[in-house]
């Protein structure tokens, strides 16, 4: 869509987030930056497997049998760990009544008789009394007594996420996140209860950090090439037009002997002068210039100018300008239609799909001939699953304008994911047919390449897909992202973690704005215990972040990995790493 990179927004052109977790994570390591990522994928799936509620305190099933075993005994010969184990058995019988007070009493007791050495059997006794507040939603005193079970038994789990649990309740987000980090290590990740939890966790923790982060953010202009890729994806975008031979600045119409007349749309055909000569700076100015003198090009300036504010990652700048674009009664229509499908884009990012979809309908309303149109609103039906509609307008786009090499490939790759997903073999194979006439009727089109290389890995035909991405670079020599998603398809087909890096390496040489290449880096050094290193990347690519959604995941992800370093640092857990 225009806010972002065609087909897959939140990651840049290329590899879905969902791809590159299943790409980078599952099947190559468990560091939690990318499993948490996995989870969130998998959270709807089968969730039988070692995810039962940890609701009842620890000790015998049958209480009353356990406790009968130390009562057989006469009571002059009971130890004190014996009289300790009678009322917690008697404590779990109370639990399992219902009867909260007196199962703390039970438990109580027994912590109070238990001999200070037997760390493992006080450890279960704090655990259950706190298992008895949790039922009386006494967070403080769950939080207190797990305290004192975790420090006598570090690597107790239940205790561990029953604290985390706790915390959550307490608003304690980032203490609980270290906790549900623990249990996730502890439990190989195996457990759906608890990386719930901790993605739960991690989005809140996002969600807060991004939005006192983005509100105060010095405003980046992205790099030249993704300036130029974003513009690359409207055919019918009046202002992105290369200035026509009628449209002179002024002081070329006094070298040409011309009327020396000073117009007022001069700031606005600077502001597209400065667009040819990438001197992309200048232009909000420019066309600032343009708005305050009221010229006759004050529609298209107003557009340009919200256009650079969302580049820029300023939406709240952009909006105004796109409204009143969107109700001047004697605006171009076709501006009116862009207006429409940018800030359909920017609600988008900002997650309020309904609005993003009443923004296209009003665009196919007002200019039905418009390719662009129904370009972007086919990406937004990817976006919401609805990849039928989405062939549609790719389908409409590709009628109005035959040419749109870019829509032939989107509307392969949408063919491609409903196949994919449906386990249709037949239809995939349609739609790698389908990739195949595109790259041969289009060559010079490197989303077309890029597209297919994705659908060949899914496939594991990762020898093709490397020559597709050798062609995306051949033809995009500066495209940054092509060279992460190489790095990527080496990782998973050879396993070559040295040229992988090498090349993720590459693409921020090439454009050290490239969030899309640090977050990747930043995923992998996390699998390989750099965490610190991790941190570092995720850092860079929370601050080249375009949306404030963006910028929301990648501080859950750097939160994944800070979690890890304070597990690591009191506990000494580590998972497994590449």
């Amino acid at each position: 869509m225009a806010a972002s990179k065609p087909v897959e927004p939140q990651s840049g052109t290329g590899l879905p987030r969902w791809q590159l977790a299943l790409l980078v994570g599952a099947p190559i390591a468990l560091g939690l930056g990318a499993v948490y990522l996995w989870s969130r994928c998998r959270a709807n799936e089968k969730r039988g497997k070692g995810e039962g509620e940890r609701k009842a305190p620890e000790g015998s099933a049958s209480p009353v049998q356990a406790a009968s075993s130390h009562l057989d005994r006469p009571t002059a010969f009971l130890t004190p760990l014996d009289r300790a184990q009678s009322a917690k058995s008697k404590g779990n019988k109370y639990f399992k009544a219902g009867k909260y007070d007196n199962a703390i009493q039970c438990y109580t007791e027994a912590i109070n008789l238990c001999p200070k050495d037997q760390k493992s059997d006080l450890s279960t006794f704090y655990q259950n009394r706190a298992a008895a507040y949790e039922q009386q939603m006494r967070w403080a005193e769950v939080v207190q007594d797990c305290s004192q079970a975790v420090e006598l038994n570090p690597r107790y789990v239940k205790a561990l996420f029953r604290r985390a649990k706790a915390l959550e309740k307490l608003d304690s987000r980032k203490e609980c996140l270290e906790d549900v980090t623990a249990v996730c290590i502890l439990e190989a990740f195996q457990n759906q209860q608890s990386m719930l939890l901790a993605d739960r966790v991690l989005k809140q923790l996002g969600k807060e950090k991004a939005k006192e982060k983005y509100k105060n953010r010095e405003p980046l202009m992205p790099s030249p090439q993704f300036i130029k890729s974003y513009f690359s994806s409207f055919t019918d975008d009046i202002i992105s037009q290369p200035l026509q031979k009628g449209e002179k600045k002024d002081e070329d119409k006094d070298k040409e002997g011309e009327a020396a007349e000073v117009t007022e749309s001069s700031s606005y055909l600077k502001a597209k002068q400065y667009m040819e000569e990438e001197n992309y700076d200048k232009i909000i100015s420019e066309c600032t210039k343009e708005v305050e003198s009221q010229g006759r090009y004050t529609a298209e300036a107003l557009l340009l100018r919200a256009t650079f504010y969302l580049l820029i990652g300023n939406a709240t700048a952009a909006q105004p300008d796109l409204d009143r674009v969107i109700n001047m009664q004697d605006a171009n229509v076709k501006l009116q239609a862009n207006a429409l499908i940018k800030r359909g884009s920017m609600y988008m990012q900002q997650q309020q799909p309904h609005l993003s979809t009443q923004d296209f309908n009003s665009a196919a309303e007002i200019d039905s001939h418009n390719a662009d149109v129904y370009h972007h609103r086919g990406q937004l039906k990817i976006l919401l699953d609805q990849v039928e509609e989405a062939v549609g307008d790719f389908d409409a786009c590709i009628k109005l304008r035959p040419d749109s090499a870019l829509a032939q490939a989107q509307k392969c790759f949408a063919l491609y994911r409903q196949a994919y997903t449906g386990n249709n073999p037949a239809q995939v194979q349609t739609a790698m047919n389908g990739f195949e006439d595109v790259i041969k009727r289009f060559p010079k089109c490197a989303e077309g390449y890029a597209l297919y290389a994705q659908a060949l890995t899914d496939q594991q035909q990762f020898g093709k897909a490397d020559e597709m991405y050798d062609k995306c670079i051949e033809l995009e020599p500066d495209n940054a992202t092509t060279y992460v998603h190489k790095g990527l398809l080496q990782l998973q087909w050879k396993q070559d973690l040295d040229l992988g890096l090498e090349l993720i390496s590459k693409a921020i040489e090439i454009d050290n704005k490239c969030d899309f290449a640090y977050e990747t880096m930043g995923t992998i050094e996390v699998q390989r215990g750099n965490l610190d290193k991790a941190i570092d990347m995720f850092n860079k690519a929370i601050n080249l972040a375009k949306s404030e959604m963006e910028m929301a995941h990648l501080y859950s992800l750097c939160d994944a990995a800070y979690a890890q370093t304070e597990v690591a640092r009191k506990y000494g857990l580590k998972p497994p790493t590449l």
